[in-house]
């Protein structure tokens, strides 16, 4: 029996200065709709750029949103909400997806510290949805509206996306 992926949309909006990538947020959305969003506390914002805080970091939800999670909350939720759909499922394996998933991987990744302490039941690699774009003669896809660089929207986004490049349908609106 060939084993079925059960796939994650996301982003993570980070801080990066050419040494170390500092997640800011993550918005995950599986293809049945769920979706998980959290913002670290423990972010350096005097490291961002002037971009990153004009697009990022002006826009995150007030700190009173419940949101806002340590980096070790954000890692047991995620985990909690990455798993609990596998659970009792036979022939079922996790796929992650990102518009260029290098980066979001390794912030993702960096939540459990060094790559070998991340846990089995997540896979090691992200897939590229801009890379299946390319490999699929970039057909059009779906433009986001107003919301671009906020984790969660992006996460849909990118949801939206692969259901173009998968079906062959013409793009939403998103």
């Amino acid at each position: 029996m060939e084993e079925r992926g059960y796939r994650y949309f996301y982003d993570c909006e980070f801080i990066e200065d050419g040494v170390t990538i500092d997640l800011v947020s993550i918005g995950v959305v599986d293809e049945e709709g769920r979706e998980f969003y959290a913002v670290s506390t423990e972010f350096d914002d005097r490291k961002a750029i002037p971009w990153v805080r004009r697009n990022v970091l002006d826009k995150l939800p007030s700190p009173s949103d419940k949101a806002w999670r340590s980096r070790e909350r954000i890692r047991d939720d995620l985990y909690e909400f990455l798993v609990a759909p596998l659970r009792g499922r036979a022939q079922t394996r996790m796929e992650l997806w990102a518009w260029y998933a290098a980066y979001d991987h390794v912030a993702l990744a960096q939540l459990w510290g060094a790559m070998p302490a991340l846990p089995r039941a997540l896979p090691r690699m992200t897939k590229d949805l801009k890379q299946l774009w390319d490999d699929l003669g970039r057909p059009d896809l779906p433009v986001i509206e107003g919301d671009q660089h906020d984790a969660l929207a992006d996460a849909r986004h990118n949801l939206a996306r692969w259901r173009v490049m998968r079906d062959g349908d013409t793009p939403p609106a998103v």
